[in-house]
C-alpha cells in the first residue's frame, strides 16, 4: 500500500514538472517570436510596452510565377524577409502577410491574370485595406508602420497610403513608411550583384527568371519545381528571364542584401521620425 502511494506521489510530481516545463516552453516561444499573430493580446501589449513599437507589414501577392515556381512565391519571401529584418532590428514585430494585391484586370484578364491561380483586387480596395491595417496597428500601440512591398506593381499604392495616413493628425499618432529601399534592393540591387557575377540581363529577367528563382530557392527550395526549372523557357509560359542557373547560394546573397538595406533604412527613418 505504501509502495502504491509512493508511486502515485512520484507520478503526480512528474506530471506537475511536465506541466511547468510546458508553460515555460510556451513562454519562451512567445518571447522569441517576432510574428504578431503568434502572440496573445496580453503578450503583444507587453512587447509593445517593452519598446517593440515598429510594425512591419509584409506585402506579397498571389500570382503566376512560371511553370517552375509556386503562386505564393512573394508571400513566402516577404514573410521570411520581414522576420529577419525584425530580428535584426530588435524592436519590431511582423504583421500577417498581405497576399491579396492588385494584379491586373480580371475580366477581360490582363497582366498576370492571364494565367490560372493569380488573385487580383482593385487598387482602391487594396489601399483602404492597408490604411485600415496601419490604423489598427496604431491603436495597438505601434508608432511606426513599415510597408514592405515585395512586388513592383503596387508600390505607388504604398506611397498613397503613407501620404494619406501621415497627412492627417491622428490619435494615437502613427507614421507609415513605404519602404522603397526594400524593393530596390530586391530588384535593381540584386540584379546588379548578379551582373557583377557574370550573368546577363536576359538571364536575370524581370519575372520568374534567374534572380526571382534564386531568391525563392534561398527562402525554401520547396517553392521551386526542379524539373520545370531545368526546362528551357518558352514564349507564353509566364517567365521573363532564364531561371536555369539559379541557385540557393546566389539567392542567399540577395536576401542578405535586402535585409541589410531594409534595416539601415528603417533605423534611419524611425530615428529621424520621417
Amino acid at each position: 500500500m505504501a509502495t502504491t502511494s509512493s508511486t502515485t506521489r512520484c507520478l503526480l510530481v512528474a506530471l506537475a514538472l511536465a506541466a511547468i516545463g510546458s508553460v515555460a516552453r510556451a513562454g519562451a516561444d512567445a518571447a522569441a517570436t517576432v510574428h504578431l499573430d503568434a502572440l496573445t493580446w496580453v503578450e503583444l501589449r507587453e512587447r509593445i510596452a517593452a519598446g517593440a513599437t515598429i510594425a512591419l507589414v509584409p506585402i506579397g501577392g498571389t500570382e503566376q510565377n512560371g511553370p517552375h515556381m509556386v503562386l505564393g512565391k512573394h508571400n513566402a519571401r516577404a514573410r521570411w524577409l520581414a522576420e529577419r529584418i525584425a530580428q535584426r532590428l530588435g524592436n519590431a514585430l511582423v504583421a500577417p502577410v498581405v497576399a491579396y494585391v492588385p494584379e491586373g484586370a480580371i475580366d477581360p484578364p490582363a497582366a498576370h491574370m492571364r494565367w490560372p491561380g493569380t488573385l487580383s483586387m482593385p487598387g482602391a480596395a487594396f489601399e483602404s485595406m492597408l490604411e485600415a491595417t496601419a490604423l489598427s496597428l496604431a491603436r495597438a500601440g505601434f508608432r511606426d508602420v513599415v510597408l514592405l512591398g515585395d512586388h513592383g506593381g503596387y508600390l505607388g499604392s504604398l506611397d498613397h497610403v503613407a501620404a494619406r495616413v501621415n497627412g492627417a493628425k491622428r490619435t494615437p499618432p502613427v507614421h507609415v513608411h513605404a519602404l522603397g529601399e526594400y524593393y530596390r534592393a530586391s530588384s535593381s540591387g540584386f540584379d546588379q550583384m548578379l551582373r557583377e557575377r557574370g550573368f546577363s540581363d536576359a538571364q536575370i529577367g524581370r519575372h520568374a527568371g534567374l534572380s526571382d528563382t534564386a531568391l525563392a530557392l534561398a527562402v525554401d527550395e520547396a517553392l521551386v519545381r526542379p524539373a520545370a526549372m531545368a526546362a528551357a523557357p518558352v514564349a507564353g509560359n509566364g517567365v521573363q528571364g532564364d531561371p536555369r542557373r539559379a541557385t540557393a547560394e546566389l539567392g542567399r546573397a540577395g536576401l542578405e542584401l535586402i535585409v541589410e538595406a531594409s534595416v539601415a533604412a528603417i533605423r534611419q527613418r524611425t530615428r529621424r521620425g520621417q
